[in-house]
């Protein structure tokens, strides 16, 4: 199956997600405050982690902002709760375990790894406006300074 391609400028997909706080968010309740929303592999592994502190260290730059940050993955709420209190997360993660909101934003893509070809998710991130148009797309992401690039486009908008 193709991913779906999505293009800045565009509408973001509408999408439900339940938080590890157990919040059940909704996109048209986004609406009036600029999203961060980023997929990634899987809780606790190494680029992950990193990715999720770096996050972590500069949410309140992003909340003067006037951004909220949301780490998606499939794993499961209990998982995401156990990874925010190991590394004192102070982010929210969604759990899309049936996989609608990784497929919505076309980020459940065949992967190779030593020569064997899986689905998984593509670390992803996307900046969403007020009016909830997606203003910035990073695909493929590597860690190092994303947080950085992330957060100068969230205050350019």
């Amino acid at each position: 199956m193709m991913a779906k391609v999505i293009k800045e400028g565009a509408k973001a997909p509408a999408f439900s997600l339940f938080l590890d706080n157990g919040e059940q968010v909704k996109s048209k309740d986004l609406l009036g405050q600029k999203i961060v929303l980023y997929f990634y592999p899987k809780d606790d592994t190494p680029g992950c982690t990193k990715q999720a502190i770096a996050f972590t260290g500069d949410a309140a730059k992003f909340k003067r902002a006037g951004a909220r940050i949301i780490g998606v993955s499939r794993d499961t709420l209990a998982k995401h709760q156990k990874f925010k209190d190991k590394h004192s997360l102070k982010i929210d993660l969604g759990a899309d375990e049936d996989g609608k909101v990784t497929e919505k934003f076309g980020v459940w893509v065949e992967k190779k790894m030593y020569g064997r070809k899986y689905m998984g998710i593509e670390r992803s991130t996307f900046l969403i406006d007020e009016k909830g148009v997606i203003r910035k797309i990073w695909r493929k992401v590597k860690v190092p300074g994303h947080v950085e690039d992330v957060l100068a486009e969230t205050k350019a908008i």
